[in-house]
C-alpha cells in the first residue's frame, strides 16, 4: 500500500468518526427539550408576604395593585444553561410592563435580580422552544400569559373583592376562575393559613409546551420549585379570604 492510499484511509476514518460524533452529540431536534409541561404561577400581593419567614423583608411597590407573576417554570427540565447571561438592557423595552406585572416583593432583591434569577433557573430551560429562545422572548411570553390569565378580572367579574372581613366559599373562588383557567384538574388554587383564616395567595396553571392550557404528561408533574412558604391547596370545607394589598404594612394587611 503506497503512502497516498494510507493517507486516504486515514482521512476517511477521521471523517467517519467526526460524523458519528456529530450524530451522538446533536441528537434528534425533537428531543432537545427534555420537558413537556410548564407551570405558570401567579400570586396575590395582598397575601404573599404572610408566608415569608422574615416578614420584614417584604415590600409592595406603590404601583402594584393587581396580581403579579411568580414564574413560568418548565417541569423536569434537564437541558438548562445557567451560563446564559442576561443584562438589564435585554429587557429595556419590557421594563415598564415587567415592573408592573412581575416586580420583586422582597427588599433584598431588586426587580431585575428577581428576573435574572428566574431566567437562569427557568427561562434558560425554556429556551429550547423557539418562541422562548432568548431572555426577551421568554419574558414577552410570560407577559402575554399574564394578560391571558387575568385573575383580577375573573374575581372582579364574579364580585369577589379584596376584603379583610368578607369570606367566600372555596367553590365560589373556583367557579369565578373557571372562565380563565378552566376546570383542568392540574390547576392549583392555593391558600395560606393566617391566624386560622384560609387566605387566597397563589394560582398555578399547567401548560403544555405549545402553551395550551393543561398538560397530560404525568411524569413531568410535581417537579416545580418547592417554596419555603406555607402554601397549600385551598380547603374545600373552609371559607376563603381574599386580602387587599396594604402598601404600608404588607406583612400585616388586615391587622
Amino acid at each position: 500500500v503506497n503512502m497516498s492510499g494510507l493517507l486516504m484511509v486515514a482521512l476517511l476514518t477521521v471523517l467517519t468518526l467526526t460524523l458519528e460524533s456529530d450524530h451522538w452529540t446533536a441528537g434528534p431536534p425533537e428531543k432537545f427539550c427534555t420537558w413537556q409541561c410548564l407551570k405558570l404561577t401567579l400570586q396575590g400581593p395582598g397575601s404573599f408576604c404572610l408566608g415569608l419567614k422574615n416578614s420584614s423583608q417584604c415590600r409592595i411597590p406603590p404601583n402594584i395593585q393587581n396580581w403579579t407573576i411568580h414564574g413560568l417554570w418548565p417541569l423536569k427540565a434537564h437541558t438548562c444553561c445557567p451560563c446564559w447571561p442576561i443584562f438589564h438592557s435585554d429587557l429595556k423595552e419590557l421594563d415598564p410592563e415587567l415592573s408592573q406585572l412581575w416586580p420583586s416583593l422582597l427588599k433584598t432583591h431588586s426587580s431585575f435580580l428577581f428576573w435574572k434569577d428566574e431566567w437562569i433557573k427557568h427561562g434558560s430551560c425554556a429556551a429550547c422552544v423557539e418562541g422562548m429562545n432568548s431572555p426577551l422572548r421568554y419574558f414577552q411570553i410570560c407577559l402575554k400569559l399574564r394578560e391571558r390569565f387575568d385573575i383580577d378580572r375573573a374575581l372582579e367579574d364574579a364580585c369577589i373583592k379584596p376584603s379583610c372581613n368578607q369570606s367566600y366559599q372555596s367553590d365560589e373562588v373556583k367557579h369565578a376562575l373557571a372562565p380563565v383557567i378552566g376546570d383542568d384538574p392540574g390547576v392549583q388554587i392555593q391558600c395560606i393559613n393566617e391566624k386560622g383564616r384560609e387566605v387566597l395567595v397563589q394560582v398555578k396553571i399547567p401548560l403544555s409546551q405549545n402553551l395550551t392550557l393543561g398538560c397530560l404528561h404525568e411524569e413531568d408533574q410535581g417537579t416545580e420549585p418547592q417554596p419555603t412558604q406555607l402554601w397549600h391547596p385551598c380547603p374545600h370545607d373552609s371559607p376563603v379570604f381574599y386580602f387587599p394589598i396594604n402598601h404600608d404594612r404588607p406583612h400585616q394587611p388586615c391587622d
